[in-house]
């Protein structure tokens, strides 16, 4: 009976764990997701008109 109640005690405990790690998972996640929002809407009202340097062309062989 003991060993019964080891493993239970032991199973809720890897629950709780893998909870916690699953929410840290989303927290990090919803960060990103915020920063890439934040980039994308300062990058809208960027608008570069002067470019220095040559154009990009393809090379030829």
């Amino acid at each position: 009976m003991f060993e019964y109640e080891l493993h239970h005690l032991r199973s809720a405990d890897l629950i709780r764990e893998a909870d916690n790690e699953r929410l840290a998972r989303e927290a990090v996640r919803s960060r990103r997701a915020a920063r890439r929002e934040a980039a994308r809407r300062a990058a809208e009202g960027e608008v570069h008109t002067s470019r220095r340097g040559r154009l990009r062309t393809a090379r030829t062989a």
